[in-house]
């Protein structure tokens, strides 16, 4: 049995208050998710790094957020939100500080690692203060605004960064996060209120340490497979791992009597579409993303601010359509919402990858980046609230938990199997261009277009990287076109009813999953 402590405030003054702590809260966690993409080139120029090395730099922290997301939401509930939310910041501060100063790959993904630990204790918090905070009838468009600066939030993060990038240096860009980390606790012990859940039942320590064995195992395979061949002993390892850990935590979740998550809540058609609409579209989003830099600021020789400013059409574009989102879901119902984002996202991708040439250059690519953005808008804000509403009041940070875990576990996939398979079609191709070249000056330009460009070998070995780019990309975008056509399969199947509009009212469970 569990005691709740929820603090519904009823000034629109406060909520506002309190809505503006969490956004730059959460901005913060999403900056850093996105941020170091502006600085690929040059974080691998200055440590010799390949591009497999510098996705590791992106991903150790989008992999750690995603293993600790659901008990770190846990203890968010057990602990208070607000004590808890304090804690991460101060953490996830240092951590950027460390990350400023590295000298090594190795430092910088120790950094990065302990970020998104601090990072894990504060994204679950943010929705979990909204949803225990809010009343029924303004949660909706709180969580709309919440769903705007999670899903647009990270563009806006990579303006700012791209311009301390090119102000200053890459080791500028960590002072982004740092400054909104100060500004988010100085509103956090002003504005936000502590709730916090009170259980007869010990923390479920065993579902927490399957849950980071299943997501680490998955996610490494993806980052893996393309790199090294699926059937590499690395990659059949960290499979069988990931699995054994999805299978343990399912089984073990069942017959706990306080469960971290409790598996049979996803047989609710709401909160299984939800999770996996938001898994597979951020997954695609920050994929794409890391594929879209190299190409700006290598192949076409722009700045990182200006490749930001290149990235505006599509993060505008969804952050209109996330906040129009919930007024279409109201009238078509949020399955028919669900599913024209995603066929608006994929035939945007598709589009990329039809028309992408180093020599029609950004022209090629707006239209798809548009389409892409206005589809991921539509899907995820219906998304978002099927979650949140599918869970009681008292398993809220649980249920920010879960919908934080999708995205952030999408992200980590996303970038590990975007990211990886331009990485190797991009090596593939390029393999077969460097007859004649040193041996030493074809081996750098293995590493990625940015140190083929950067060896000052000629014309002939710029033009090569950049066809080899163009092909991996090509083979990126592919994928996520089948991601997208797989997503739209299952939503079809398993979307929410027609009766579950996002209104903000809580979705009727099966009668055999408890509260």
């Amino acid at each position: 049995m569990n005691n709740t402590s929820v603090v519904l405030i009823d000034d629109p003054r406060r909520r506002r208050a309190v809505l503006l702590a969490v956004c730059v809260a959460l901005m913060a966690v999403i900056a850093s998710v996105t941020g170091l993409n502006v600085a690929q080139p040059q974080i691998a120029l200055a440590f010799g790094a390949s591009q497999s090395a510098v996705l590791w730099m992106i991903n150790a922290y989008t992999i750690t957020l995603a293993a600790l997301l659901l008990p770190l939401g846990a203890v968010g509930d057990r602990w208070g939100r607000r004590p808890v939310l304090l804690i991460g910041l101060v953490l996830f501060g240092v951590a950027n500080a460390m990350a400023a100063l590295a000298t090594s790959t190795e430092v910088m993904v120790a950094a990065r690692l302990l970020s998104g630990v601090g990072a894990a204790m504060i994204m679950p918090v943010t929705l979990a203060v909204i949803t225990s905070t809010f009343p029924d009838a303004e949660r909706s468009r709180a969580i709309g605004v919440w769903t705007a600066v999670a899903g647009g939030g990270g563009v806006l993060g990579m303006y700012l960064s791209a311009l301390l990038v090119d102000v200053a240096t890459w080791r500028w860009l960590f002072a982004l996060p740092i400054a909104l980390v100060v500004v988010a606790v100085a509103m956090t012990l002003r504005a936000v209120p502590d709730s916090r859940e009170t259980s007869a039942h010990r923390f479920d320590l065993v579902g927490s340490l399957t849950s980071v064995v299943a997501v680490v195992g998955l996610i490494v395979v993806l980052h893996e497979g393309p790199e090294r061949g699926w059937t590499a002993p690395e990659t059949l390892i960290s499979l069988a791992l990931g699995l054994a850990g999805l299978a343990a935590f399912a089984g073990w979740e069942r017959r706990h009597p306080a469960p971290l998550l409790d598996v049979r809540l996803f047989r609710e058609r709401g909160l299984s579409s939800g999770s996996m609409t938001l898994l597979a579209v951020f997954g695609v989003q920050a994929g794409i993303f890391v594929v879209l830099y190299p190409y700006f600021q290598v192949l076409l020789g722009w700045s990182g601010l200006l490749s930001t400013l290149a990235l505006m059409p599509s993060a505008l574009s969804m952050m209109a359509a996330s906040g129009l989102a919930p007024v279409v879901a109201a009238r078509l119902g949020a399955r028919v919402t669900m599913l024209a984002g995603v066929v608006v996202g994929g035939a945007g991708l598709a589009s990329m990858a039809l028309a992408v040439s180093a020599d029609r250059g950004y022209p090629s690519i707006l239209f798809g980046m548009i389409a892409m953005g206005v589809g991921m808008g539509l899907a995820m804000t219906p998304s978002t609230e099927a979650i949140t509403t599918a869970l009681p009041r008292d398993r809220q940070g649980v249920a920010s938990a879960l919908n934080d875990v999708t995205r952030e576990l999408g992200t980590a996939l996303g970038v590990a199997l975007l990211g990886t398979v331009l990485s190797a079609g991009y090596r593939d191709a390029i393999d077969a261009r460097l007859t004649g070249l040193p041996p030493e000056t074809a081996e750098t330009a293995r590493l990625g277009v940015a140190n083929a460009v950067a060896t000052g070998a000629g014309p002939a070995l710029v033009r090569a990287a950049e066809e080899a780019f163009i092909a991996g990309w090509r083979q990126a975008m592919w994928v996520g076109v089948a991601v997208m056509a797989a997503l739209f399969v299952f939503v079809l199947l398993r979307g929410p009813r027609a009766a579950t509009r996002t209104t903000g009212a809580e979705v009727e469970r099966p009668a055999d999953v408890p509260a």
